[in-house]
């Protein structure tokens, strides 16, 4: 399926959730709710002890096909820290996996391509993402959509440009290279497969979201690797395209990169309701560059969750202030939780977030 390709319609449910009071959802739409929301990257998952014994023995890919530990280790944090929103127990790399590609994620590495995809013939030989292969995830966000009560649910997607650089690198890759080249030297196979990418995404998305999901984020954890120049060429036309897919669900659409600091705008630019910001720059600054109107999510570095609490809590006290320059700002780390992370560090950051 190429870039031009238009993908299938469904319908959009109309028994989606009513949530009229939920914080997370009113500030994504720049309203001002009566306290910040909060949630964290990988909130489901590492940190807590009772999702390593659930998870004891089971792979991850496994656990992400399993409806009824999905939605058990997506509800764990909602539980226990109490934030706003749950986010779907996943991997960028799940609707690759379920329609074929040859990959597995890798303790302490991460995804691994067996088979890197750097020309046209392998970018054809690419299988196509059908909506029954991610089922199990579907089947998964109707459980939680009855289990949640009136926390908003979170879908989300690997943006085009962060899932075409596994393919292309075969796993995590510190400097691009193989990526980059490819952009570079053969434009036209790389918008190929961008745009393949992207209908995989949108399939993904569109399956969450039949399902029920309250919001979705694209992730593209890679971009910040771009100038905008690149961004703008050779990524923001794929990212838009999923994006403005799902538009029509009405649901706040996230899109959120690392090191994106100068790339703020395009990524706004391709659709964004909600734009992630990383540890690096300051919310008020990021609200600036995107020219002074604007809901943001971030941005405690997450390394600062081992500081000792008097230095955590003032960085708290100074995102949640920074974060009033935006017209939304929905309080996050500007990454994921890391591991070996103790997990009341966590219930005590969303505590006092909620105060403030």
């Amino acid at each position: 399926m190429s870039q031009t390709t238009p993908l299938p319609r469904q319908a959009v449910p109309s028994g989606r959730r009513e949530l009229p009071e939920a914080p997370f959802l009113a500030a994504a739409r720049g309203e001002r709710p009566a306290r910040t929301p909060v949630w964290f990257m990988r909130q489901a998952g590492r940190s807590l002890p009772e999702y390593r014994a659930l998870r004891e023995g089971v792979p991850m890919l496994d656990a992400c096909f399993d409806p009824e530990m999905l939605a058990e280790i997506t509800l764990q944090p909602v539980r226990r820290h109490g934030v706003d929103a749950a986010i779907l127990y996943s991997d960028i790399v799940v609707p690759l996996k379920a329609a074929g590609v040859d990959l597995d994620i890798v303790p302490g590495t991460g995804p691994v391509v067996a088979t890197p995809v750097r020309d046209l013939a392998a970018v054809r030989a690419l299988p196509v993402l059908e909506p029954e292969q991610v089922s199990p995830v579907a089947d998964g966000v109707r459980l939680l959509v009855e289990r949640l009560g009136e926390t908003p649910l979170i879908g989300f997607a690997g943006a085009p440009f962060t899932l075409a650089s596994y393919l292309i690198e075969g796993g995590p890759s510190r400097n691009h290279e193989h990526t980059k080249a490819l952009m570079h030297t053969s434009p036209e196979v790389w918008h190929e497969l961008a745009g393949r990418l992207a209908d995989v995404a949108l399939t993904f998305l569109r399956a969450q979201l039949d399902a029920g999901v309250d919001a979705i984020q694209l992730f593209d954890s890679w971009a910040g690797a771009l100038s905008e120049r690149d961004y703008r060429e050779f990524v923001l036309p794929h990212s838009a395209k999923v994006l403005a897919g799902v538009a029509e669900y009405g649901v706040p659409r996230i899109h959120f990169g690392v090191g994106t600091g100068e790339l703020l705008a395009a990524m706004r630019d391709a659709g964004a309701d909600v734009v992630g910001v990383d540890w690096r720059i300051p919310l008020d600054e990021a609200v600036r560059r995107l020219g002074g109107h604007a809901v943001v999510q971030g941005n405690l570095d997450p390394a600062l969750l081992h500081a000792s609490w008097p230095v955590l809590e003032a960085h708290v006290r100074r995102i949640v202030e920074e974060g009033k320059a935006a017209d939304g700002h929905i309080f996050n780390l500007g990454h994921g939780v890391l591991p070996g992370v103790d997990p009341d560090v966590l219930t005590r950051v969303a505590g006092l977030v909620h105060e403030l």
